[in-house]
């Protein structure tokens, strides 16, 4: 499989010097052009060879981020998937625009998982423990990103039926040195808010089928049902390992959250 990289930039700039200025201002205005639609966000068809990269250089820093945390440097992730450093960085500027496009399609994914649940198990227990199976099984606890795993509101009190099923747990691994991520713009940040509004409304909807129907403790809230996704993914190196521990450690966070006869 051949994958461009710099060589195929040194390559366009060879032909671009042959054919003069004509040659030279085409390239300089192909350059900038893949620059502004990075910039502006604006997507076009890629190329069958592009397209390749970008899905390798989003499934290995998936498998990046998941292994080592959001803190994972992007030289890792261009070599996981054997591409040049320079090919990560023309399709995302930054590595907190990386971030955010895997946090994204996470929070869509976990989104989705929990549609699911609520449409095609009837039982309310059913839908929950379906959800949090699925949620795990797919590896969502290794790429919960910051923002939701971040206390944002008051302390619920259990008990409380008016209470709000929406709470945050504390927030996952960022950076090595627990610094935050970088400053995001406004409109970056009203659509993580917004994906995780989306994600914590549908995930309140099983909780609040759950407790009603008496099977889900009454102290359970969101926040807890996220800290189980998060805790149930211990990272083990080998593939059948990691599967039979997180099923295992599901189970037993599973019955912790089931109500006991008084």
């Amino acid at each position: 499989m051949h994958i461009q990289d710099t060589h195929g930039s040194a390559a366009s700039a060879t032909s671009a010097r042959s054919a003069g200025p004509a040659g030279r201002a085409a390239t300089a205005a192909s350059g900038t052009g893949r620059g502004e639609e990075a910039r502006s966000g604006r997507t076009t068809p890629l190329r069958v060879d592009a397209q390749r990269n970008l899905e390798h250089v989003l499934r290995a820093a998936r498998e990046v981020f998941g292994e080592l945390g959001y803190g994972a440097p992007m030289e890792d992730v261009a070599r996981r998937a054997r591409v040049g450093v320079g090919t990560v960085y023309r399709r995302f500027p930054s590595k907190d625009v990386l971030v955010r496009r895997i946090a994204e399609e996470e929070i869509a994914r976990l989104t989705e998982q929990a549609r699911a649940a609520l449409g095609q198990e009837d039982e309310p227990w059913s839908a929950l423990s379906r959800f949090l199976r699925t949620s795990v099984a797919s590896g969502a606890g290794r790429l919960l990103p910051p923002h939701v795993l971040r206390v944002g509101v008051a302390e619920e009190h259990p008990g409380d039926a008016g209470r709000k099923a929406d709470g945050r747990v504390p927030q996952q691994r960022s950076r090595p040195d627990g610094g935050e991520f970088g400053a995001a713009s406004e409109g970056a940040a009203a659509q993580d808010d917004a994906g995780a509004a989306e994600l914590l409304e549908v995930v309140g909807r099983l909780v609040e089928r759950a407790r009603a129907s008496g099977e889900l403790r009454p102290d359970v809230s969101v926040s807890d049902v996220l800290l189980v996704i998060a805790t149930a993914a211990p990272a083990l190196p080998n593939p059948a390992q990691h599967a039979a521990a997180s099923a295992r450690l599901l189970d037993i966070l599973l019955e912790g959250l089931r109500s006991r006869p008084a």
